[in-house]
């Protein structure tokens, strides 16, 4: 019997509308046999130009993705489909540089991970803001939760970390209520999380436009001749995140992709636009088999525990548990809601992965669920030592809170990057033949 990881089911095929790409079945794979496919890549078979030079205004550029001229030369290129990408409307492509740059048949732009690439990312977190874009709202709002609890942080640790600058019931009111806040925010923040996994585009959209130039060689890396250019494509793109009238409506493309089959693009069309829950069927046979989902799964549930100690903590609460009852329903649930926080940090790294044994170091997914796993290690081993009532367990209680809300704090940032990132593009030094 074939592994499930080594392919998909016909109504989960990505891109299965698209006729001009060609899925790599040999590239099919995930960390997991007995879960779906994490990630596959698809070659672009269709080499006649979609758009031609003159009808480049039509794409849709968001702020800091205007051509600029520094684009690189490429012989190949794929599509790579990642569940975490597909999950957050990203649009990767897998590049091979170009030998001789003189008679590349590709230009793409640059490598993300080039310095210009890394600067315009950090630039537009400062100039763009789609809160229409449920991706981003989930980053935006782990990065709010994340800042409260590191304020949260030093109003318990900073006083016995220098007695100097505490002031009257510091830890209790200032601890207390941001406790509550940043855990209400955490909340919600995994509630968006389950949203956004339970509306991943099925059937996923390429979101790039391949175009036919001619420009002469003095412009741009080509000898005087055609070549084939790729530019995202934002207007073309099928993802939920594009659609700016409402949160939780249909893409703003009603239109069929290029090249698309109309018959296979029936069933898409027919479907929810938006869905809060998923069906038993949809359930059963695909999300529980998702590792995405169950990282999200574990993080609203450990969420949802780890509340319970942010009521808990408030003024007139806290302050009127009995030993016996703080261990109960203030120490416990943070165990419990930490240990959540842990095991979807370990599923999201895991999800961005080859092989479950070998870290993604090159992919940002992997890290933002490493600092969220470090986060949760911080998180469950402050209420650990808060069950013993000496000097040296609360101080450590209260530092692990501090560089756990450090470490979810980084994670959340560079979630926040990823979000805004929705064309990355990847150098490999070779391509295998199909």
């Amino acid at each position: 019997m074939m592994a499930r990881n080594t392919g998909f089911y016909p109504n989960h095929e990505p891109l299965r509308q698209d006729s001009s790409l060609k899925l790599r079945h040999e590239r099919v794979s995930g960390p997991f046999s007995f879960l779906n496919p994490t990630r596959a890549h698809f070659r672009h078979v269709d080499r006649k130009p979609v758009v031609e030079e003159s009808q480049e205004s039509g794409l849709d550029q968001t702020p800091g993705e205007s051509p600029d001229g520094r684009e690189q030369a490429a012989d190949d290129f794929e599509y790579k489909w990642t569940s975490r990408n597909n999950r957050k409307g990203r649009h990767a492509i897998a590049v091979t540089p170009a030998k001789d740059e003189a008679s590349a048949e590709y230009e793409t732009p640059p490598s993300s991970t080039s310095p210009r690439a890394i600067v315009k990312g950090i630039w537009r977190m400062c100039v763009y803001y789609p809160i229409w874009d449920v991706s981003y709202d989930v980053a935006a709002v782990f990065t709010l939760g994340s800042v409260v609890w590191v304020i949260n942080a030093f109003f318990v640790w900073l006083p016995l970390q220098k007695p100097s600058t505490a002031f009257a019931d510091e830890s209790l009111y200032g601890g207390g209520i941001t406790a509550f806040i940043g855990a209400t925010i955490f909340e919600f923040g995994s509630f968006l999380l389950m949203a956004e996994a339970v509306n991943e585009n099925r059937s996923g959209c390429f979101g790039w436009a391949v175009e036919q130039a001619w420009e002469e060689h003095q412009h741009h890396h080509h000898e005087k001749g055609p070549y084939t250019r790729l530019r995202p494509d934002l207007a073309g793109c099928l993802h939920h995140h594009t659609n700016r009238k409402n949160f939780v409506g249909r893409s703003a493309t009603t239109a069929l992709p290029r090249n698309s089959n109309p018959a296979l693009s029936s069933a898409k069309d027919s479907s929810k636009s938006w869905v809060w829950f998923p069906s038993y069927s949809e359930l059963r046979t695909h999300y529980l088999h998702e590792l995405g989902f169950l990282a999200c799964l574990a993080q609203l549930i450990g969420a949802s525990i780890f509340w319970i100690a942010g009521l808990t903590a408030l003024p007139g609460i806290n302050d009127r548990l009995s030993p016996g009852a703080l261990d109960g329903i203030y120490w416990t649930p943070q165990v419990v809601g930490g240990c959540g926080f842990i095991v979807s940090g370990t599923l999201f790294m895991l999800e961005t992965q080859e092989k479950w044994w070998k870290p993604a170091l090159g992919t940002l997914g992997w890290h933002i669920g490493f600092w969220n796993w470090i986060g949760g290690i911080g998180f469950t081993l402050s209420p650990v030592f808060g069950y013993d009532t000496s000097e040296w367990a609360l101080y450590q209680a209260c530092l692990s809170t501090f560089w756990g809300s450090w470490a979810f704090l980084i994670g959340s940032v560079l979630q926040w990057y990823e979000s805004l990132d929705k064309h990355p593009v990847d150098v490999e030094p070779s391509s295998a033949e199909p």
